[in-house]
């Protein structure tokens, strides 16, 4: 186990380049499963959770090949279908969240796959339904061996069918589409996640062969093909990082800029900033933060108390709800943040509130942030990273705290945000890991 040692209150400036995104990593690796030719990705996040699923698909018979820091070739030829049941297999499953997002494309290419209840950030139920929902409308059938917590899905050959699914979740789209590249028929997808994770993986796929139609809608029209051929595909910067850096900034900085960056694909997450009164420069693919020594929460038009609540794409991603809640706190007035996914991702305000903060947690769902106006800085103490998006929420906390912070369990953030701390130093933090 490790801790990051803060010691808080300077100022951070220079410039700063995201790393490429995480979940569209997820799910561009295990697209590689759908072919046996060699699928080329390059500006690979060496974070802990890629490099774990990485393991992963050497263990079943992928061949890895590192061609570089960031690029990497994946040839799923020779798939090692016994291990893929074996014990070995599905505990590696039950400690990555990211392994879920193998069962479409070996279902969809072999037939038949097992996973166990895969791990990941402990922020509440993380159902898997919408996952073999789509499954069995695409011609499967599903055990789940509640003792051992295994699933196991099987096909005699998947058919293209319409569906309507219950939520449009990221992972259960990805999955699902995977699975009906390979079936026969056409499929269609109502109600599609349509992130850029998935817009991107299906941009990936359709290189690789497939037949995708209404990428970027919420509703995906996928006409089934015999095989996939390889590919080389380049992975976006991640936009919850982005984000992570425009709140590092607003809390810490002395003038950053952000790097390598898309503007016009964050979304609403800018604006979402922008109402709690950070100031936001960009050009195509920079962003500029400038030094704001004070800044305010925008009320709504009537006057009303600003509610900022997460949403499906295009709406405001989850993931950013943390970093957005330690900004708010050294903001000008108040806001409510309404975090409707995972009853469990809020608790971590308990930590910022011992350091300083005034929150109310209202429940699981639902905060309040009264912003000090910097009259009163967060102060530092210790504290533990429950999952990864909290991890970095106060790691940004204890970079704006009067003295010194410890942030424990930093595993956690390592699964997200690659040398957290030596690119943070290069601003001017001072961060150190201690190992235990």
């Amino acid at each position: 186990m490790s801790s990051l040692h803060i010691e808080g209150g300077h100022s951070l400036e220079g410039r700063i380049s995201p790393q490429g995104a995480k979940n569209e990593a997820l799910e561009v690796i295990a697209a590689s499963l759908l072919t046996s030719e060699p699928v080329t990705l390059e500006n690979v996040p060496e974070i802990l959770d890629i490099k774990n699923l990485i393991r992963l698909l050497e263990l079943i018979g992928v061949k890895v090949n590192r061609i570089s820091k960031g690029k990497y070739t994946f040839q799923a030829e020779n798939i090692d279908l016994a291990f893929v049941e074996s014990e070995e297999f599905l505990k590696s499953c039950s400690r990555l969240r990211g392994s879920v997002l193998l069962l479409g494309p070996l279902l969809s290419r072999f037939g038949k796959a097992t996973m166990s209840k895969p791990g990941g950030d402990k922020i509440g139920r993380r159902r898997l339904d919408t996952h073999f929902f789509g499954f069995r409308k695409l011609g499967a059938s599903l055990v789940y061996e509640e003792r051992q917590g295994v699933f196991r899905v099987s096909s005699n050959g998947l058919r293209g069918n319409s569906m309507l699914l219950d939520e449009a979740s990221i992972t259960g789209t990805a999955n699902i589409i995977m699975a009906a590249v390979l079936a026969e028929g056409v499929t269609k997808i109502y109600n599609a996640a349509c992130e850029p994770y998935i817009q991107q993986l299906c941009k990936m796929l359709n290189a690789m062969g497939a037949k995708i139609t209404g990428i970027s809608s919420n509703l995906l029209t996928i006409e089934g093909v015999k095989a996939l051929h390889g590919t080389t595909h380049t992975i976006q910067s991640d936009m919850i990082e982005v984000g992570s850096f425009i709140g590092m900034a607003a809390l810490a900085g002395k003038g950053i800029t952000i790097e390598n960056t898309k503007y016009e694909d964050l979304g609403i997450i800018p604006y979402s900033f922008e109402r709690l009164g950070i100031k936001i420069e960009h050009t195509d693919n920079e962003i500029y933060i400038p030094e704001q020594p004070n800044y305010e929460i925008e009320t709504f038009i009537d006057g009303g108390f600003l509610t900022i609540a997460d949403a499906p794409w295009p709406g405001l991603t989850p993931d950013l709800l943390s970093v957005l809640i330690v900004v708010a706190t050294q903001a000008k007035g108040s806001v409510l943040f309404h975090q409707k996914m995972f009853e469990s991702r809020l608790f971590f305000v308990d930590n910022l509130i011992d350091m300083g903060a005034q929150i109310l947690l209202c429940d699981p769902h639902r905060a309040v942030v009264i912003g000090h106006d910097r009259q009163f800085p967060l102060h530092g103490r210790r504290m533990t990273s429950p999952d990864i998006r909290a991890g970095i929420a106060l790691l940004l906390a204890a970079l704006t705290a009067e003295g010194n912070s410890v942030i424990d369990n930093v595993e956690q953030i390592d699964r997200g945000y690659e040398s957290i701390e030596s690119r943070l130093n290069a601003l001017g933090a001072k961060i150190k890991r201690v190992s235990s």
